[in-house]
């Protein structure tokens, strides 16, 4: 055990593993205090929670519960759900963070944590790009769109989403760890104990699976789609509102700030883990990267619902229904003596309680 520790003490010293900061052997025996980066990247972190509950909440309550489904409200509702459950798990990786990294939880959230924070990466940007397509085929391919847009089409893509995201996210189930080190409990990635190639093999396999599927592909895609849609209505006179563009914008833009910094650092890390030189680089920027990417969770209901005229137009009126249902309640309240003389003057509420 001894050996062991001591092995991963000198790869820890090197080698972030990606997704995690962990400190070198004499912050880890000192306690330092966190850097002011650490600061910044917990009160990102704890705006996207307290942004991302109630607006996905909200976004899942309307499109789930009071709306009619439609193939938009689908996608809609299972990019809420999505983003929901990450931000739910956000006070476990807050609390990580402000504990100086160190992981009280035990190895099963640790696992748990990991793999929903992966889920909720690869399903919210597949659901982003599903939602580029959608909106590019609907508008230049209506023929096509009117063919196959379909409730039920559209329920085979979301299990499809779901389940890939979830193999995509699976290996955090299997290679996630705990291990208590100089009075730390770390939870990081055991690719392997012994073996350094096989080690590093896992570990860029699943980075470049991670920059080329759950970044690449989608944000590629999205500039295509968007581009393409720009074309056609400029060319073909479709009519889209100047709000709908500047949603566009909004969407690629922010897709780019929350996304790009986590991969970059993830990748540069692969090509200088050796280099002592960028360690205190790397130990601050990947934390911020991931706290940057963890935004995108609170971001997306506000860019692509709460951003619509239609869904605003919709919230106000079931806000209007709920109170003007919330004061017939009270209108309606009072004695029994008070509901009888009433009775006599036709009152309304109680011939609506009679039928």
């Amino acid at each position: 055990m001894e050996d062991l520790e001591e092995m991963l003490l000198e790869e820890f010293d090197n080698y972030s593993y990606a997704v995690e900061y962990y400190p070198p052997e004499s912050e880890l025996e000192e306690k330092a205090p966190l850097g002011a980066v650490h600061w910044i990247s917990m009160g990102l972190c704890c705006f996207a929670f307290v942004l991302g509950v109630p607006g996905n909440a909200l976004v899942i309550w309307f499109t789930g519960f009071k709306w009619k489904k439609t193939v938009a409200t689908l996608w809609f509702l299972n990019l809420a759900i999505a983003d929901f459950i990450f931000v739910l798990f956000l006070p476990l990786y807050i609390s990580y963070m402000a504990m100086n990294f160190h992981w009280p939880f035990g190895v099963w959230l640790c696992k748990v944590n990991s793999f929903i924070a992966q889920l909720n990466m690869f399903a919210s940007v597949f659901f982003l790009t599903v939602i580029s397509l959608d909106r590019y085929v609907h508008l230049v391919h209506p023929v096509l769109s009117h063919r196959h847009h379909t409730q039920k089409n559209t329920l085979r893509v979301i299990i499809f989403v779901w389940i890939l995201a979830s193999l995509l996210g699976g290996p955090s189930l299997y290679f996630r760890d705990t291990l208590e080190l100089s009075n730390y409990t770390l939870c990081y990635n055991n690719f392997h104990e012994n073996e350094n190639d096989l080690r590093l093999m896992r570990h860029h396999a699943l980075t470049w699976v991670k920059f080329i599927v759950g970044y690449l592909i989608p944000l590629t895609t999205m500039i295509v789609c968007y581009s393409c849609l720009i074309f056609q209505v400029k060319r073909r006179s479709i009519v889209v509102s100047s709000k709908h563009f500047w949603t566009v914008v909004a969407v690629v833009t922010a897709f780019l700030i929350c996304w790009t910094p986590y991969h970059l650092f993830s990748i540069w890390e692969l090509m200088v883990h050796h280099n002592n030189y960028f360690s205190p680089v790397l130990r601050s920027g990947i934390p911020l990267s991931m706290s940057l990417a963890f935004l995108n969770s609170c971001v997306n209901p506000i860019l692509y619902v709460l951003m619509s005229k239609k869904f605003q137009v919709r919230v106000r009126a079931s806000v209007s229904e709920i109170l003007k249902y919330t004061l017939w309640e009270v209108s309606c309240s009072g004695t029994v003596s008070e509901q009888l003389r009433n009775s006599e003057t036709k009152n309304p509420c109680l011939m609506e309680t009679a039928q």
